[in-house]
């Protein structure tokens, strides 16, 4: 099996990663941060605005099972790409919508994903797309946070608002 990664920011990375946990061919799902000027950054660092990273999901997928095309469909779906440096009542730099592309096919793809997803929505679409920078993991109590907390209120109210969306239209890309 081969596989491919991912880094996507699309506001908190709790609600990336309980969705991309649920995807047929993703093998990995690891939140963090990238896109800042500060090594090592804490998740209090992070929220303060101050280090310029964003909160992301780092995907790990096999492409013969999911195409990283699929991975931006779905990003769309489960996002506002259209609310610069905000999702919801989460509102910073460390909550904007952005594509770390790892390589230049990656690249191509997500400015097409981009192009293509515009027709959906009426304010246009501010996501970057950026080359992926150095990847520094969140701390450890971050993993399978919704798994692990789906009664705390923000899972109740905005993560599994998110993954009812994913598994109602996209069905067939559910494990």
């Amino acid at each position: 099996m081969s596989s491919e990664i991912a880094t996507l920011a699309g506001g908190c990375f709790w609600c990336l990663e309980a969705v991309y946990l649920e995807a047929r061919g993703v093998t990995s799902v690891e939140p963090g941060y990238m896109g800042g000027a500060v090594e090592n950054p804490t998740y209090e660092a992070v929220c303060s605005g101050q280090t310029g990273h964003a909160e992301v999901a780092q995907v790990t997928f096999d492409p013969a099972e999911i195409g990283f095309r699929d991975l931006l469909d779905v990003f769309f779906v489960i996002h506002d790409p259209t609310t610069l440096n905000r999702q919801g009542n989460d509102v910073g730099t460390q909550y904007r919508s952005a594509i770390f592309y790892h390589s230049d096919e990656q690249k191509q793809i997500a400015r097409e994903a981009i192009a293509e997803a515009a027709a959906d929505f009426d304010p246009p679409i501010v996501t970057e797309v950026t080359e992926a920078s150095k990847f520094y993991p969140a701390e450890e109590y971050h993993r399978n946070y919704y798994a692990n907390h789906s009664f705390q209120p923000y899972c109740m109210f905005v993560v599994s608002t998110k993954v009812k969306k994913f598994r109602a239209k996209f069905a067939s890309l559910k494990k």
